[in-house]
């Protein structure tokens, strides 16, 4: 299977017409938080990069797609809000260390793969945060409608979901599927201090700080 970055350059275009709002739940974890340099890590069209802009005084969005990054410019002259954005891989953030107060690392850890890229990437993410940082954590979980009939032992499922375009063509994005047992333990193996973490509407999600 292909690189998440070239799966997700063939289905920009279509992909970003179906995420155009940012999701409650980092609408809520931002509330109330600000700081001077905000990650919007895996930023795919920029939705998440937007909500992030009136919380930072600057923000970067990293993500391994080009394609969606220039989806993520148009976004951003469209819209009027100001992010860095910069083609890179998750597991390799490419930010100085202690440089991050605020992140977003959503729907984008679940594409990586092995594990050991997992969690280096969460160790990247604890890498580039300040003291006090704070960075919102989701990846999709067995708690899912598509997944609650998948017999697991604990350990999560490797699978694949067709992405179909108009036309009918359709291409396979890689994802683990994490137990939440697992995603909580995987958080504490890693160099980040777990904080919080709950499941909502089908993915976990934690709060994370370095």
């Amino acid at each position: 299977m292909p690189h998440a970055g070239h799966t997700y350059d063939r289905i920009a275009a279509h992909f970003s017409k179906t995420r155009e709002h940012a999701w409650p739940e980092i609408e809520s974890f931002l509330d109330g938080r600000t700081g001077e340099l905000g990650l919007d890590l895996g930023c795919g069209n920029g939705r998440h990069a937007e909500v992030l802009a009136d919380h930072a005084a600057r923000v970067v969005g990293v993500d391994a797609s080009t394609g969606l990054l220039a989806e993520a410019t148009e976004r951003t002259a469209e819209r009027g809000f100001d992010a860095d954005l910069v083609a890179g891989d998750a597991a390799a953030i490419p930010l100085r260390t202690d440089t991050v107060d605020l992140g977003v690392y959503v729907a984008t850890l679940h594409h990586l793969r092995p594990r050991d890229r997992r969690l280096a990437s969460l160790d990247e993410l604890a890498r580039v945060l300040t003291a006090g940082g704070r960075t919102l954590v989701s990846a999709w979980c067995t708690e899912h409608d598509r997944f609650s009939e998948e017999e697991t032992d604990g350990s999560g499922l490797d699978t694949e979901i067709d992405w179909t375009l108009p036309g009918g063509e359709t291409v396979g994005r890689f994802y683990h599927v994490y137990d939440p047992a697992e995603f909580e333990a995987e958080l504490e193996a890693s160099e980040l201090e777990l904080i919080e973490w709950e499941l909502s509407s089908g993915n976990c999600y934690a709060v994370v700080g370095p």
